[in-house]
């Protein structure tokens, strides 16, 4: 009284079992998988189809690439670059290819001074304008300045035109009371010096 059969003529078949996996469950686990899938798309599926604005930095005159984590939207949908740049290999790429370097920052520089908000710094400060200016500020920095020096071929890094931009930025701040015009021409043209370059891949 076995419990196997014998049939004339007969293959045995067989299968392979998990032993993690319950199979008397099995329907209702596949179920909820599914139910948790659906659910992992449904809250993805508003970012996935969300429509970001085009980069402008092409139509300004950019003619090199840029990194993918500067497309908008890029990092919701859950992608990450593979490795980012050490401050080494960024400063060989900048001196091995300074051309590249001069058009990206003269188009940034342009972006910056066509901004509405650029008007207080487009040119150096006047002493008859701001009496006590150069004795609050002792380096003083403006857009015309930043535009020789591009032109002269100063900015041999990013870090050294970040530096320029940001010191008119703080300037402004330093000498200007924040409830002041001024004061928050600073803050937003900074925002947008920022999301300028992060948008270029120089940030």
């Amino acid at each position: 009284q076995g419990f196997i059969k014998y049939y004339d003529g007969a293959i045995f078949m067989h299968c392979t079992i998990n032993p993690r996996i319950v199979y008397t469950e099995l329907s209702s686990v596949l179920r909820l998988q599914k139910e948790v899938l659906k659910r992992l798309i449904d809250e993805k599926k508003d970012m996935v189809e969300q429509v970001h604005p085009g980069l402008t930095c092409f139509k300004e005159g950019l003619k090199s690439s840029i990194p993918i984590e500067s497309l908008p939207g890029i990092r919701a949908t859950g992608w990450k670059p593979a490795m980012r740049p050490t401050r080494v290999s960024r400063l060989q790429e900048e001196t091995s290819h300074p051309e590249n370097l001069h058009k990206s920052l003269k188009v940034a520089l342009n972006a910056i001074k066509n901004h509405k908000l650029a008007w207080p710094f487009l040119e150096p400060v006047k002493k008859e304008d701001a009496q006590d200016y150069f004795e609050c500020i002792k380096y003083p920095m403006d857009l015309k300045t930043m535009g020789e020096r591009l032109k002269s071929g100063y900015y041999t890094t990013r870090r050294l035109f970040i530096a320029d931009m940001l010191r008119i930025f703080n300037n402004c701040r330093i000498y200007n009371r924040q409830h002041t015009e001024y004061y928050k021409c600073a803050n937003d043209l900074d925002r947008y010096f920022q999301t300028k370059m992060k948008e270029m891949g120089l940030w």
